[in-house]
């Protein structure tokens, strides 16, 4: 699945504005048809190398995070849902979420070696925490998912992807007002909705006083 990768100063590289439906190139694809993989890269891979460059800073690096990113949209093509979004916001989450990964694998390294280096003990979280964490993060899926399908989209990829506000907007394909518009309203509704799911919780409203 590996193809040359034409993103800085090749003026052949198609538009990604392709006339095509994405979601009918990316349903050829699942279906294992190598030219339209070949149509959906070109078109892509200038923004998905442009999203990894800006995360991992090394265009070396950029372009092998590009390799993968296309290597997971082949084999996970049959599992995209356009009612979460557009083929383009989808394979640029894949990319961001990709060059994130590949940022943190290298600061997680650095930080092991350091580590072997002080021969420091390492904290690992008790039982009673574990439960805990796991109960606000169904909390946060749940609260999640009482939003609009755009606040939703919205608030995910700012607060969990790490796009910038101009960023989800350019995603999603709406004007910046709109997407901050919709962002705060979302983020009212999660904390109210977070605020009432503590209450909810047994003993939840005595963590203060205990």
């Amino acid at each position: 699945m590996r193809r040359a990768l034409r993103v800085v100063g090749d003026s052949s590289s198609p538009d990604p504005e392709d006339d095509r439906d994405p979601g009918t190139v990316l349903a050829a694809v699942a279906g294992g048809d190598l030219d339209a993989f070949g149509a959906l890269y070109d078109a892509m891979a200038p923004l998905v190398f442009g999203v990894a460059r800006r995360v991992v800073r090394d265009p070396s690096r950029a372009e092998e995070v590009t390799q993968e990113v296309f290597t997971e949209v082949w084999r996970q093509a049959a599992r995209f849902d356009p009612s979460r979004g557009s083929v383009r916001t989808w394979v640029l989450t894949i990319a961001h979420r990709r060059a994130v990964d590949t940022v943190r694998s290298s600061q997680a390294s650095r930080a092991r070696e350091e580590h072997v280096a002080r021969r420091e003990p390492v904290e690992v979280a008790g039982p009673e925490d574990a439960v805990v964490t796991a109960a606000e993060h169904e909390g946060v899926r749940r609260c999640l998912d009482s939003l609009t399908p755009l606040q939703s989209q919205a608030v995910r990829l700012a607060y969990y992807q790490g796009f910038t506000y101009p960023e989800v907007a350019e995603l999603l394909g709406r004007p910046l007002p709109t997407v901050k518009t919709r962002m705060r309203d979302g983020l009212i509704r999660l904390r109210d909705c977070l605020a009432e799911a503590e209450l909810e919780t047994p003993g939840g409203g005595d963590r203060d006083g205990a």
